[in-house]
C-alpha cells in the first residue's frame, strides 16, 4: 500500500490548475480501482476531493479509500438518520476529479473557498498516510503544531496507562 508522505507547496498555473506532487501521483496510482486502464505511459488519475470534517482543508482520497468510506454505509440501516447523515457527509460536497496526463488538477472553487485557498497564490499538499490534504500554506505550520500537541498528549496517556 502506497502512502502519502511529505509536504509540498505548489503554485496554480495561468489556467487555474495545480500539479499534484510526483510522489503523491505514485500513491494515487496505487489507489486506482481499474489499474489496467493506466497502461505504461502517463495517464489521468481519479481522486475524490472533499471538505475536511475536522479542519479547514480539503481532503483528497484515492478511489479505493473513498470506496472504503462508502462501505461504512453498508453497516447502517439505509432507512436510519445515521445512514442519511453519513451519506450526506461523504457525498454531498465530494468532487470526483481526474488529473490530466501531466498530473495537474482543477480544484473546484467551493472547496478552495472552504479551505481559504486562492488560485492567485499557492497550495500546500500535506501527506497524511492513506490520503492527503490541500491547505492554505499559511495554515500548515499551525496545523502541524496542533497535531504534535495532540500526539504528545496521546503518548503521555499511553505511558500513564502502561505504568
Amino acid at each position: 500500500m502506497a502512502l502519502f508522505n511529505g509536504t509540498y507547496v505548489q503554485n496554480f498555473d495561468s489556467k487555474g490548475r495545480v500539479s499534484i506532487p510526483a510522489s503523491f501521483r505514485a500513491a494515487l496510482r496505487a489507489g486506482v480501482t481499474n489499474i489496467s486502464s493506466l497502461g505504461d505511459g502517463p495517464a489521468s488519475l481519479p481522486l475524490v476531493l472533499r471538505p475536511s470534517d475536522k479542519t479547514l482543508c480539503i481532503e483528497a482520497l484515492t478511489e479505493v479509500k473513498h470506496q472504503e468510506l462508502a462501505a461504512e454505509l453498508e453497516k447502517l440501516d439505509p432507512l436510519s438518520e445515521e445512514y442519511d447523515a453519513l451519506a450526506t457527509v461523504l457525498f454531498a460536497d465530494a468532487w470526483p476529479v481526474e488529473t490530466d496526463k501531466e498530473g495537474r488538477v482543477i480544484v473546484p472553487d467551493p472547496l478552495l473557498n472552504f479551505a481559504g485557498i486562492a488560485r492567485a497564490e499557492s497550495v500546500a499538499f500535506v501527506g497524511i498516510g492513506l490520503s492527503f490534504q490541500l491547505w492554505n500554506p499559511a495554515s500548515v505550520a499551525n496545523r502541524k503544531a496542533e497535531a504534535m500537541a495532540i500526539n504528545k498528549a496521546r503518548v503521555a496517556r499511553h505511558r500513564e496507562a502502561a505504568a
